[in-house]
């Protein structure tokens, strides 16, 4: 038997050292060849690596949310045949290595901590155990399920890490969904009910380590080196959002259904082209504004992982299903965490927006070193006065940040009233 050293890869793009932002097998594990053993971040791009070799786990190279070198050790394999290792350095390096790896037995799959919320009542015994409600995972740890399981769980705003998974390791299922609701909603066991008012006790240290260290310091560094104002303004979508709902009811089968967001994006373009000083980055290290003619929008999208900001690039060139298509591509890509690192830099002004959950008024942070920001909050349908009547008409507040350092309030004022009458007058958008 030898030792097979797997060392961090040379991901490109000048890339020194990633984070490792999950370990995919531990000690004491065997894995086969091209099984995945780490995620590790580059920027806000994670990337898989890859077993070259079967054997099993000795060692691992470093902590979660620890910052590895390229060419640093990243795994330690015990392999068939002499491995890749000098013999002289895996005597040196042996006892460590073996003391990091248990007794060699078949492996056994990882336990889930599980807290029970409430005392369980006596149940009818079963062939399978009752999935319980709650369940507590380790730092770094993810909940494995299907990607409709994932999808169910974004849609009711449910925490997959605290979800007890019933499948095979640990897997959560529908099944483990409804379990949750119901205990949450008391519609579990009497018992479970009447002590929904209980006290509870503990706490939970999460670290900050990959895509969630990474937004904490862009945003601590954003709101540290800008100036922020915000700009809030009251816009009428009522033609836009009938004209959009003419649009998906006669393309929407053939060419994808449209929301308000594509039609933001070209009321933006459109804009930029009377105030290109918004459509701009500022290093301000060197003092200089860039101002540029393509107009690449950043999307910022949630994600399980936290906030990334995938890039339209020149969406002055796109037409409304053209952007759609490509804002639903990026979303898609970035939450299976499959978008490349160009797709994830490089926008020149961002859009953000929390959909339903909008509210009325928000204060977006700027995605440095850009200098503007348009935060879109929910559309609602309230009484308006217009000549002289009351009638329902459906509102939406823009609200948008800017660098004050090189964008002065009027023209910041401006450039959203610019926006505002391209989308209160939709036939603008389409007449150059």
């Amino acid at each position: 038997m030898g030792v097979h050293v797997i060392k961090m890869p040379d991901l490109g793009e000048g890339i020194a050292e990633v984070e490792v932002v999950a370990w995919r097998v531990q000690p004491g594990d065997e894995v086969v060849e091209d099984q995945v053993l780490a995620d590790v971040m580059t920027d806000k791009a994670t990337v898989e690596i890859p077993s070259p070799v079967g054997g099993t786990v000795l060692a691992l190279g470093g902590a979660l949310g620890e910052a590895l070198p390229v060419g640093a050790e990243l795994i330690r394999l015990e392999v068939e045949g002499d491995g890749n290792l000098a013999p002289g350095k895996v005597k040196a390096a042996a006892p460590a290595a073996v003391a990091a790896a248990p007794a060699k037995a078949a492996p056994q799959p990882k336990p889930v901590a599980v807290q029970a919320v409430s005392p369980p009542a006596p149940v009818a015994m079963t062939s399978e155990p009752a999935p319980l409600s709650h369940a507590t995972r380790a730092p770094g740890e993810k909940p494995l399920a299907a990607p409709a399981v994932r999808k169910r769980a974004w849609d009711l705003g449910i925490e997959l890490q605290y979800v007890f998974g019933s499948g095979p390791a640990g897997r959560i299922t529908h099944a483990d969904l409804d379990a949750y609701i119901a205990r949450s909603q008391g519609g579990g066991s009497a018992g479970a009910a009447g002590n929904r008012y209980a006290q509870l006790q503990g706490e939970q240290a999460v670290p900050l380590i990959g895509l969630r260290r990474k937004i904490a310091q862009k945003m601590q560094d954003a709101k540290r080196r800008i100036p922020h104002f915000a700009y809030v303004e009251e816009i009428d979508v009522t033609e836009i959002e009938a004209l959009r709902t003419q649009l998906n009811t006669r393309w929407g089968e053939q060419r994808g259904r449209l929301t308000l967001l594509p039609l933001l994006m070209r009321a933006v373009v459109l804009s930029v082209r009377s105030f290109p000083q918004v459509n701009a980055r500022f290093d301000d290290e060197a003092g200089i504004v860039t101002r540029y003619n393509p107009v690449h929008i950043g999307i910022a999208t949630q994600t399980e992982a936290g906030l990334v900001v995938p890039v339209v690039r020149n969406a002055e060139a796109r037409d409304l299903w053209s952007s759609a298509a490509e804002v639903a591509r990026l979303a898609a890509a970035a939450r299976n965490g499959k978008a490349l690192r160009e797709e994830l830099s490089g926008s020149t002004i961002t859009i953000t927006s929390l959909g339903a959950l909008g509210g009325i008024v928000t204060t977006p942070v700027i995605n440095h070193p850009e200098v503007a920001i348009v935060g879109v909050n929910r559309i609602v349908q309230r009484p308006v006065i217009r000549d002289g009547a009351v009638v329902a008409r459906k509102m939406m507040n823009l609200s948008s940040s800017f660098d004050h350092r090189v964008i002065d309030g009027m023209v910041a004022a401006e450039f959203v009233q610019m926006i505002r009458g391209y989308l209160e007058c939709p036939a603008t958008l389409f007449v150059e």
